[in-house]
């Protein structure tokens, strides 16, 4: 399909790619009055009805890939690849390519609180928005999680941005001055869009470039290169904290969250399961301190934050068995944590599209507490393949069939942990599907 007006005006922007973030492009380039055209490479997109009720009069190239002529920038939706053939032509023309994001920060009026990592950015990301708003702080949240960045900008102005940000966005954006910067961890993870690991390496680390404050994880040692010039930088990490920074402690064999010698919550009075999530609310409190709130409101949010869905859910006891939905870590580093944080014996289901992974990590997290694993999916017989080690593996056709073996195979007070290790497109929308899916096939276990 295509709508092309021949004869529109030279100097317009090219929105590649719709869905939700095209979407938010188009509205607020109508919101500005700007000139713009569409283009995707499938027939019939999601959001090309709604395109139609934003912008009725659009200018759309549907089906094919062509760069027109009247284009000075390219606003690139972020799951194209940085080096779709499309986008490498617009570079040798010296053509603009960018994310939203980089449109965001060029527009917004308020202090950006920008929160990136491999794994856990969804939640510190809701975490610092709830932190704020128990503080009395006005908020507005999204990004990669929730409502696309430009919509945020029709709303009335808030007192802080937080963003969930994922290398994908980072990669082509230029200017990124954040208030405060959140780098959680960096591990391998999408090398079927990045061109090797040091890209994706570099995406991430690029979110400290502008901040004029920054949080780190102490167990990234390249991170301190990428800080070196920053004036207010805050560490966190799961060791002893120094003086001012973010940690764990040990008193009478209670462990606690600590900043420096003072002691702020024991671990078991925190909602979330699992040390990642400790990990998580303790980058939030040094994201926290550096936008200036106050300890006891974000002390009681990370008492009462039960965690998002699909993130390490507690699904249901049955037969003496737990059930946890991690369908969210869809990468092996997320599933490596995931299965550090389960006490007791795994029955782990695993499997989709491993986006180019590797899973040897995984053998080595499951190594004496590995009861059975349940594959499904693209990548089942890779994921086989690198748990040679710590057998019995066993195949499943889908979600039901992966639940009901994991079931028998299950013994007292052992956990069924679905951390997939993997992406889930080969089978589902999306992770939620998935994870709702595992949900619906415990709920129909007997």
């Amino acid at each position: 399909m295509s709508a092309v007006n021949k004869t529109a005006p030279a100097s317009k922007d090219l929105v590649f790619g719709l869905g939700a973030t095209g979407l938010s492009i188009a509205r607020y380039l109508r919101r500005n009055e700007a000139d713009a055209m569409f283009l995707d490479s499938r027939d019939a997109p999601p959001g090309i009805d709604e395109l139609k009720e934003v912008w009725p009069d659009a200018d759309v190239i549907l089906g094919r890939m062509e760069l027109p002529q009247d284009v000075n920038r390219i606003i690139v939706s972020p799951g194209i690849a940085d080096n779709h053939e499309l986008l490498q032509k617009a570079r040798k023309k010296k053509l603009e390519v960018v994310s939203d994001i980089e449109i965001f920060a060029r527009d917004a009026r308020a202090p950006i609180v920008a929160v990136t990592g491999s794994n856990g950015k969804s939640t510190v990301t809701t975490l610092i928005y709830h932190m704020c708003r128990a503080a009395g702080r006005k908020v507005l949240a999204g990004g990669n999680l929730g409502k696309p960045a430009l919509d945020l900008l029709d709303e009335e102005q808030p007192d802080v941005y937080v963003l969930e940000l994922s290398s994908f966005q980072l990669q082509r954006t230029e200017t990124l001055p954040a208030e405060v910067a959140v780098l959680l961890n960096v591990s391998p993870d999408h090398l079927d869009w990045h061109a090797d690991e040091d890209e994706y390496r570099q995406s991430k680390y690029r979110v400290y470039r502008e901040a004029r404050a920054a949080v780190v994880n102490r167990a990234d040692h390249r991170a301190a290169e990428y800080v070196k010039d920053i004036d207010r930088v805050i560490t966190f990490g799961l060791d002893e904290p120094e003086e001012d920074q973010y940690g764990v402690r040990r008193e009478d064999d209670v462990v606690f969250l600590a900043r420096g010698d003072m002691l702020l919550i024991a671990t078991n009075d925190i909602a979330m399961v699992g040390l990642h999530n400790q990990a998580n609310a303790l980058a939030a409190l040094a994201a926290g301190e550096l936008l200036g709130l106050e300890m006891p409101a974000m002390l009681q949010v990370i008492s009462e934050f039960p965690g998002l869905p699909h993130r390490m859910q507690f699904v249901a006891r049955k037969a003496a068995v737990n059930y946890i939905n991690d369908s969210k870590a869809t990468n092996v580093a997320a599933a490596v944590a995931s299965i550090g944080s389960i006490d007791g014996m795994v029955v782990l289901v695993a499997g989709g599209d491993g986006k180019g992974g590797d899973f040897s990590d995984l053998a080595a997290a499951l190594e004496g507490k590995l009861r059975a694993a349940v594959l499904i999916g693209k990548d089942a017989e890779a994921i086989a393949r690198a748990l040679d080690t710590v057998m019995p593996v066993y195949f499943a056709q889908d979600m039901v069939d992966a639940v009901r073996q994991a079931a028998a195979y299950a013994e007292s007070d052992d956990t069924v942990l679905l951390a997939p290790a993997c992406a889930s497109l080969d089978q589902y929308a999306n992770y939620s599907a998935r994870g709702d899916a595992f949900c619906d096939a415990v709920e129909a276990l007997a």
